[in-house]
């Protein structure tokens, strides 16, 4: 039995899904959804992660984009 699981990344703002096999790290992630660094936060349960901060199989991660007001 294969006990494999996704990342699974809910893009907050747009109300998608998705799904990715493998993701190392915050910053790997952000460059899939085009993002850099400052565009989004990246959320695991109730941790905000910085881009250098691992991801594994299975997590559930929220992205959530952000507005500049000026």
């Amino acid at each position: 039995m294969n006990n494999w699981k996704p990342v699974t990344v809910v893009m907050e703002r747009e109300g998608e899904t998705l799904e990715f096999p493998k993701l190392n790290t915050a910053l790997q992630l952000l460059n899939k959804l085009g993002l850099g660094v400052n565009d989004a936060l990246i959320i695991r349960g109730d941790e905000l992660l910085t881009p250098d901060r691992k991801i594994h199989t299975g997590d559930d991660i929220i992205v959530r984009t952000v507005v500049s007001r000026g």
